[in-house]
């Protein structure tokens, strides 16, 4: 079983319970999330056309370092990379590669974490290589969308397949809207994360509400969909990491990490508030 990301036995069990972190221990949550942001918005900014994902991952890693943290994913279970950066038809666990150049239209999902102080983030974006195209777009928009009602979802007092079910939701909404019939993966999804970057429980990127343990504060969830152009198969490569579409089409992946407060969601990897707003 692939370790670094989220294949698990669909999680369905009701009552239970998840870790809850303290207040202090949830700022020191955001303060790697943070950093996270910032490298992910770095990576952003330079992925252009004629840039290899190696040459991303080596930024990451700087980045991730000179802010006095590690990067979460370097030698995780044998990973060879610092982020995970997935082109195309690669879903997720994409490795870098000097050989993977960018080129005009792609479409670059890009994984990211940081542990600081024994404490993780982890967020995930894609990436619009130049200009893509229409279909594209709305795909990478749709599973944002499709994140965003998750995170909308996390909710004091709510389930933990009512994040699920948001989700699914969401994206039943933009097949809708976009007249476009995305994948919805079932196979991998989002997690608890904390002192470690994968912990109890799964988290089903769909499925029906009101199952699962309740949602107390300090709670800390990695919210993280993907969805594809086609068909919602997967394949596993042989590098034993790269997760590909089975029928070539494209795929986006967006991630956050966010606490369940009595404030509401807080999402831990979120950009940096501007002083002037």
């Amino acid at each position: 079983m692939n370790l670094l990301g989220l294949r698990m036995p669909r999680w369905m069990r009701r009552g239970g319970s998840i870790e809850a972190k303290s207040r202090g221990e949830l700022e020191a949550m955001r303060a790697a999330g943070l950093i996270v942001s910032r490298t992910l918005a770095a990576v952003t900014d330079a992925a252009k056309p004629g840039v290899s994902t190696l040459e991303l991952d080596a930024l990451a890693e700087q980045l991730i370092r000179d802010a006095d943290a590690v990067p979460s994913f370097k030698g995780y279970h044998g990973f060879p990379g610092s982020i995970c950066a997935s082109v195309n038809d690669q879903i997720v666990h994409g490795i870098p590669s000097s050989e993977l150049v960018l080129a005009d239209g792609d479409l670059l999902s890009v994984d990211c974490g940081a542990i600081l102080e024994g404490w993780h983030g982890d967020s995930a974006v894609t990436i619009s290589v130049g200009d893509v195209s229409e279909p594209d777009r709305k795909l990478s928009a749709a599973t944002k969308s499709a994140m965003q009602a998750g995170i909308d979802a996390a909710l004091l007092g709510a389930r933990l397949t009512d994040i699920s079910h948001a989700i699914e939701m969401e994206a039943l909404r933009r097949i809708l809207e976009d007249d476009i019939e995305y994948g919805m993966i079932e196979e991998y999804g989002g997690h608890g994360i904390g002192r470690e970057m994968h912990m109890e429980p799964f988290l089903p990127n769909l499925g029906k509400p009101g199952r699962g343990p309740e949602l107390r504060p300090g709670v800390t969830l990695a919210i993280e969909p993907m969805l594809t152009g086609g068909s919602s198969g997967t394949v596993e490569l042989d590098d034993g990491w790269t997760v590909i579409t089975d029928d070539g089409s494209r795929a986006a992946h967006w991630e956050h990490t966010v606490a369940v407060t009595e404030e509401g969601p807080w999402v831990l990897t979120a950009p940096e508030a501007d002083p002037a707003e």
